[in-house]
């Protein structure tokens, strides 16, 4: 200890850097041979102002310390940052929505020349392909997502349709989807249609939908902003990082999407085939699903959160529905329509709440 002590010396540098000073620790010179026990006052650039047990303060140079001691004190000096809370993988909003955190990346987003040519040519031998509505897939172009996002793991529901915007516009409800007696014509079984895709929505209506659940008193208070996905945002959602275009072989389609061969011509519970790979389901499939975007030309070089062309006649619609042929099912594919569709809803980066908000 007296030897120790015999080190405390040398001058203070212009630099002080306060610590905490109720820490009581033993302190070994740099041979080994000797401590000390005394509490951190000061750290100064080269020295410490310690203060010993017997209540006298000395300035002992770093360089007398030993390593364990040095590296405990480099502790305290590396940069305190605040980091903040990292947002929760899935949510699980005030009405019932299941959102899933997408990862920002890059992608190759549209049909390669080689799917262009083989889809064309099945177009031309089977004309009743193309539907009545502008379709096709746009030329491959590399797309960067700069944020992450959340984006609704399933389709907007018929019940939550209602519940935020007080009516229910689809199709397939009541006896539209009952059971009847096969001779007597007859309702035998009525299906509830809550769990059902909302569908036969206007692309205002479910901008409106979006706005509307925004203002919703929980979802103001955790500072979510909802909104349509853009169409780049749902393509690579739906490739899951996949590189080539995602849409299942005729064979096995039928695993993760409701289409023409075996819907019946009708929506199904959402949820109900497989995920892909990222666990959001009805990608393909069940009903066309609105994008923020106006339908038009793909940009021809590398682009960065694209939102598509600033006006337009008919908005972006994705994935296929019920009545879909397989060709219409896939990443790729798009089409425009004016008046029916079914949606899900993504959350604005802003928007995005962190955990410690998620937990007042």
């Amino acid at each position: 200890m007296k030897i120790l002590s015999i080190l405390l010396v040398g001058i203070l540098f212009c630099f002080d850097l306060a610590i905490a000073q109720d820490v009581l620790r033993e302190w070994n010179d740099v041979t080994g041979k000797h401590k000390t026990r005394a509490t951190l006052v000061k750290l100064h650039k080269d020295e410490v102002e310690l203060r010993l047990e017997n209540g006298e303060t000395r300035l002992v140079p770093k360089s007398r310390l030993s390593l364990a001691d040095v590296a405990y004190l480099d502790g305290l000096t590396s940069p305190q940052t605040n980091t903040p809370a990292q947002p929760d993988k899935f949510i699980t909003n005030s009405i019932g929505m299941k959102l899933l955190l997408i990862d920002k990346g890059t992608f190759q987003m549209g049909a390669s020349k080689n799917e262009e040519v083989r889809r064309t040519l099945a177009r031309s031998l089977l004309p009743l392909s193309p539907i009545l509505h502008l379709m096709g897939e746009g030329t491959g172009h590399k797309v960067t997502i700069s944020q992450d996002y959340y984006l609704g793991v399933y389709e907007v529901r018929q019940a939550q349709f209602k519940r935020v915007m007080g009516k229910n516009p689809s199709y397939f409800q009541g006896d539209r989807i009952a059971e009847f007696h096969p001779l007597t014509g007859k309702v035998t079984k009525k299906v509830d249609s809550s769990h059902l895709p909302v569908e036969n929505v206007t692309w205002e209506e479910a901008v409106e939908f979006c706005q509307r659940l925004s203002e919703l008193p929980e979802e103001k208070k955790a500072g979510r902003v909802y909104r349509l996905p853009t169409e780049a945002e749902w393509e690579y959602a739906c490739r899951a990082r996949n590189k080539s275009s995602v849409g299942k072989s005729e064979t096995s389609l039928g695993d993760y999407a409701w289409y023409n061969r075996n819907s019946s011509f009708r929506t199904h519970r959402v949820g109900s085939k497989k995920p892909n790979a990222w666990g959001l389901y009805d990608m393909l499939g069940n009903v066309d699903e609105w994008c923020s975007d106006w339908y038009g030309e793909y940009p021809k070089s590398t682009v960065t959160d694209p939102v598509g062309p600033s006006e337009g006649v008919v908005h972006v619609q994705r994935g296929g529905n019920s009545n879909s042929f397989a060709d219409s099912c896939g990443s790729t594919f798009r089409s425009g329509g004016r008046t029916s569709g079914g949606f899900r809803v993504a959350l604005s980066a802003p928007g995005l709440p962190k955990k410690s908000e998620l937990d007042k």
